[in-house]
């Protein structure tokens, strides 16, 4: 008796350590997934012993966190660009046939003009700009007739820079044709005066910054869509200059609907990168029904990456909108988003105030961050396999959501990841009955369909009805 007493002993004190060591990983907010690069970093450079020791130790943190990380092609979804075209807008067609034809007709172009290229290859060495304003009524419109029929190799800085109000870009293929990430910046600029700018149903590849949107001159592209375009890179972006797809600053009143955004990995400069952002003193972005997967074709690469944010990593002054920003973002919301597979949160909130977080569904991430005293949020309905935490005096008014504590990361227990068939690759089945909640207001599940009253928390009741060419 004596010995089993005195065996005893050392195990209850090395439960209690490890207990009071959750319970300060947990009070600190410290993830796995972050806990083991720092540890990494630590212990490099020191003899092989402590190395290995800070390898073994990470590798253990990251699968009791993430499980094993193996690439995987998305499956095909109706969400992101689809290769039915969008429907197209009554006016004056012009056919173009190349390169030149179609930058001079957009050079030249007026309200009420379809300019339409035709199938084929377009190489694009220059920026073209957009500066002629259509209107309201009479939009100008830029687009293929079939999607997946005309692609623009992009081997410039920007691909079309708009600057004039009332764009439509549909149907396009847009690929970044640099040598180098840092020569291939942004598809897209749309800057200054060119607000009503509609991006609907394009691929775009091998950008840093797929969508950059940003005010000049005391004019802000206000008002803007962004719908089922795919945006993407087949390899790590080797840069420092900003990789986020979408990259809002400064601009109000922009909705962000039913994008898949995949694989923005940075692996230059500091190596964090997001999937979309919108900061310095915007208002009132609507990010709804997106799909934003950190990490897919592309996976266990360095740094970190987050997926939806408002307000970014913040902004200097003089490039917010109202010259100080007092909030990075106000009145935003982000409603029925998928989010997965990111080394960092699935969501931040950084200054972001008065933000309504609304039945989305966030996997393997590091969970929901609000940060700082002048963010606020109200979050229901949320699933997420991952903390909700209020940092820096950030203020989370929490209704009904599911969301799994950071100590039951570090012993690999992961209550909302197990409720799906094979969350690692994308198969979000429900395995078994889905877990619901009563809801008081109508609203669109991530693929568009009508949810009722009764429904499952998160962005889906039903996840088949998500995938091209499936009848749920």
């Amino acid at each position: 008796m004596k010995l089993l007493t005195v065996l005893a002993v050392p195990l209850v004190l090395g439960a209690a350590a490890a207990g009071a060591g959750l319970a300060f990983l947990q009070s600190e907010g410290v993830t796995p997934r972050a806990l083991a690069p720092y540890l990494l970093k630590r212990s490099s450079g020191h003899n092989d012993l402590i190395e290995a020791a800070g390898r073994f130790t990470a590798a253990t943190l990251l699968r009791f966190d993430r499980g094993e990380i193996a690439p995987y092609a998305p499956p095909a979804l109706a969400i992101g660009a689809q290769p039915v075209s969008a429907a197209a807008l009554a006016g004056r067609e012009r056919l173009v046939a190349t390169s030149e034809e179609a930058w001079r007709a957009i050079a030249n172009a007026s309200p009420g003009e379809v300019i339409t290229l035709l199938p084929g290859v377009y190489p694009l060495r220059t920026t073209v700009y957009a500066s002629r304003a259509g209107s309201a009524a009479a939009p100008i419109v830029v687009r293929a007739a079939r999607p997946g029929t005309v692609r623009i190799d992009v081997a410039a800085a920007e691909g079309f820079t708009v600057t004039a109000p009332y764009w439509r870009f549909e149907n396009l293929t847009l690929h970044g044709a640099c040598r180098y990430a840092d020569s291939c910046d942004h598809a897209f600029h749309v800057v200054g005066d060119a607000h009503h700018f509609v991006a609907r149903n394009n691929t775009l590849r091998d950008f840093n910054a797929h969508f950059k949107i940003n005010g000049e001159r005391g004019a802000f592209p206000d008002h803007g869509l962004i719908e089922s375009n795919t945006l993407a890179n087949g390899t790590p972006r080797q840069t420092s200059h900003p990789v986020t797809p979408i990259d809002l600053v400064a601009a109000s009143d922009w909705t962000i609907r039913a994008n898949l955004i995949h694989d923005f990995i940075k692996t230059g400069g500091d190596r964090i990168s997001y999937g979309a952002f919108a900061k310095g003193a915007a208002e009132r972005t609507v990010f709804e029904r997106n799909v934003v997967l950190c990490e897919a074709l592309l996976a266990s690469q360095p740094g970190q990456r987050i997926g939806l944010s408002f307000g970014g990593g913040g902004t200097g002054k003089p490039y917010c909108r109202d010259g100080r920003c007092i909030t990075e973002h106000d009145g935003g919301s982000m409603r029925a988003n998928l989010v997965a597979g990111c080394a960092d949160v699935g969501i931040y909130l950084n200054s972001a105030a008065n933000t309504h977080l609304t039945d989305n569904t966030v996997l393997d991430t590091a969970g929901i961050q609000v940060r700082y005293s002048t963010s606020g949020a109200s979050l229901n309905g949320n699933l997420v396999d991952g903390p909700l935490r209020a940092d820096e005096g950030g203020v989370l008014r929490v209704g009904d959501n599911r969301a799994t504590p950071i100590w039951q990361l570090y012993v690999g227990h992961h209550p909302q990841r197990g409720l799906f068939a094979d969350p690692a690759r994308l198969d979000l089945r429900w395995d078994g009955t889905p877990p619901r909640r009563t809801a008081q207001d109508p609203a669109a599940g991530l693929c568009g369909a009508a949810r009722g009253p009764q429904r499952a928390y998160g962005a889906f009741d039903d996840f088949r009805s998500c995938l091209r060419g499936v009848t749920p």
